[in-house]
């Protein structure tokens, strides 16, 4: 029931898929691409290595190996009365060039690929390290199976774009340059009309590149659409079989794999057509020059090696351009993933700490107050979670919170540690306003322990020392058998090396939620917040989990939020919240002794007539 309290109280549903706060605005450039360079210029040697690198392999393939064939054709096959010897010298000159360049290229390759992984690695930490300290209302409005997309098919394609892409359009960009640079030098003519013939180059990439771009960016939404609803669907398995939904959910995912093949389609149509425009200009303006070019050898203008050069110079310059012509398209994609990323980059925190965070006393009281609160969750503002709330909980003091779903009772913990602020009045912890503290320093006054226990994919170790990383073994077991742990923990295959799985499912909920506990005494604060702790357990969980509660709640300020009524009858003062604000309070027999909400509730738990 907690749960459906949490749902209406938390709403997770309305999640905006694929809009990332701040919509990117269409570019009509490769802008966004600023994000990679600015990254890989935390590796200045690498970059000056891969740099140098190519700019070797650009010079040697457009104009070493163009003169090499030239001066083989000219002084080695026409050259009369040549010996073994002169051909061979030319003949060694253009091997020693093909080893240069095997070794420049290799070079370049692990340079650049060690740059796209690096740089892929360090994107991905720093968008990590953003999301955490991100509020809940971000993850409340956009998807995490989205944003988890974001982080492998978006960096993918990056690493794709730096450790080959980026590298192949500039060696393209330094060998188309030098190309041409080249055909002018061997024969101005050819190269004139050579420079005619661009125009039918750069017109289709201007025209075409837009529409890819947006394209890809549609591509790419699709494509974590798929992704979040494979992670959704996977995780609830259970309940997809249970309700024989299976067929619904394939038809569903069929559905939405077939919009994203349609987007794709759309984007390689555009791109089959750019290519084809851009090969038939390339190659008929390169046929047409070539055969101005054997005219002019025939009448002895220029030599057969000349000739020769300029052909697979002209050849050089028309694969370089035609190559541009595919990456270009990749390069509007990764433009498009940098913005997704850079979308979660540059977003800030709802929360976060002053300029001058004002200091919580020392040694920590326990005290908590919420005076005049109103809040609404920003997913549902129209509806407030709490209205004109006030509650003062004293050092040491045992506050039970009960109440139908719906009535706000976790969003009291939600905003004791500042996962919220509310819209009004003020909530002060040992006397200081939650608006002028640390944000951290507010949450390491309090421990928690979750309706279900919340493990993570490690082994129990790490599980356990979530509360205070530092513990030791000892420590740990101490932790385990005040929470009724010890005894199922030691009888784990690897002890506490034993691998939970994921989200602890190798352990019953009992055994998760001791584990919750522990975790929650390891950390030895001053405020406790249960929230249901014992829901969802049999007799004997339920038994050996309230015992281990009872022992961490022990001279700690303590808030339980409660539906049964028996697990809160010995706390020092009972609220009892309806709509968003107490509408009693007191003792268990004060309570139950009256006409109100809390007599009615514990009417229907006990069989108490109310009073």
């Amino acid at each position: 029931m907690e749960g459906q309290e949490n749902a209406s109280e938390e709403p997770r549903g309305r999640r905006r898929r694929g809009k990332i706060p701040g919509e990117p605005p269409k570019s009509r450039s490769l802008k966004p691409l600023g994000m990679i360079f600015d990254a890989a210029r935390a590796y200045p040697l690498q970059l000056t290595i891969a740099a140098i690198a190519l700019l070797l392999t650009a010079v040697i393939t457009s104009l070493a190996l163009p003169s090499a064939l030239r001066l083989i054709i000219d002084r080695g096959f026409g050259a009369a009365g040549s010996g073994a010897e002169d051909i061979g010298r030319w003949f060694r000159y253009l091997l020693l060039l093909v080893a240069v360049l095997a070794i420049g290229t290799g070079t370049r390759f692990y340079f650049v690929s060690w740059l796209g992984e690096r740089i892929v690695a360090d994107i991905r930490r720093g968008v990590q390290r953003n999301l955490l300290r991100l509020s809940p209302a971000f993850f409340e409005e956009n998807s995490p199976k989205e944003i988890a997309s974001r982080m492998t098919a978006d960096t993918a394609i990056i690493d794709q774009v730096v450790g080959s892409t980026i590298s192949i359009a500039l060696r393209n960009v330094i060998m188309a340059v030098l190309s041409i640079g080249y055909l002018f030098w061997l024969a101005p003519e050819l190269a004139i009309w050579l420079l005619v013939a661009l125009p039918l180059v750069i017109v289709p990439i201007a025209v075409f590149g837009r529409r890819i771009k947006t394209i890809s960016r549609t591509s790419q939404d699709r494509i974590a659409d798929v992704g979040a609803m494979t992670t959704e669907v996977l995780s609830a398995m259970k309940i997809v079989q249970a309700f024989n939904q299976q067929e619904r959910e394939a038809a569903r995912f069929g559905d939405a794999v077939e919009r994203t093949f349609a987007v794709a389609k759309t984007r390689i149509v555009i791109r089959a057509v750019l290519t084809t425009i851009l090969m038939t200009a390339i190659f008929g303006s390169i046929t047409a020059l070539l055969w101005r070019g054997a005219v002019m050898v025939s009448e002895g203008l220029i030599t057969g090696g000349t000739i020769g050069a300029f052909v697979f110079a002209g050849l050089i310059a028309a694969g370089s351009l035609g190559a541009l012509t595919e990456v270009f398209g990749d390069l509007l994609r990764a433009a498009g993933a940098s913005t997704r990323l850079a979308e979660l980059l540059d977003e800030r925190p709802g929360i976060a700490a002053p300029e001058r965070p004002q200091a919580l006393p020392v040694p920590a009281r326990g005290s908590l107050s919420f005076r005049n609160v109103t809040f609404r969750y920003p997913t549902r503002p129209e509806a407030a979670a709490l209205r004109d709330f006030s509650l003062e909980v004293q050092p040491g003091e045992t506050v039970a919170i009960v109440g139908p779903s719906g009535a706000g009772k976790s969003t009291i913990f939600q905003l004791a540690e500042r996962f919220y602020d509310p819209q009004a009045g003020s909530i002060r912890l040992d006397g200081v306003p939650l608006t002028g503290a640390d944000p951290a320093d507010i949450r390491d006054r309090f421990a928690f322990v979750p309706q279900e226990g919340v493990l993570f994919s490690a082994n129990a170790r790490d599980n356990l020392r979530y509360g205070q990383w530092d513990a030791s073994d000892e420590e740990i077991w101490e932790a385990a058998r005040a929470a009724n742990a010890a005894d199922f923990l030691k009888a784990l295959p690897q002890g506490l090396d034993t691998f939970l799985g994921e989200d602890g499912t190798r352990l019953s909920g009992g055994q998760q939620q001791r584990i919750a506990i522990a975790r929650a005494l390891l950390r030895d604060k001053p405020i406790l917040l249960l929230d249901e702790a014992t829901s969802a357990l049999d007799a004997e969980g339920e038994r050996l989990v309230q015992e281990a509660l009872e022992r961490l709640m022990e001279n700690r300020t303590t808030l339980v939020i409660a539906h049964r009524l028996a697990t809160v009858r010995s706390a020092d003062r009972i609220v009892v919240m309806d709509d968003g604000m107490i509408v009693e309070q007191g003792t268990h027999q004060q309570l139950s002794a009256g006409s109100g909400l809390y007599a009615r509730l514990a009417s229907l738990q006990f069989g108490l007539a109310p009073g």
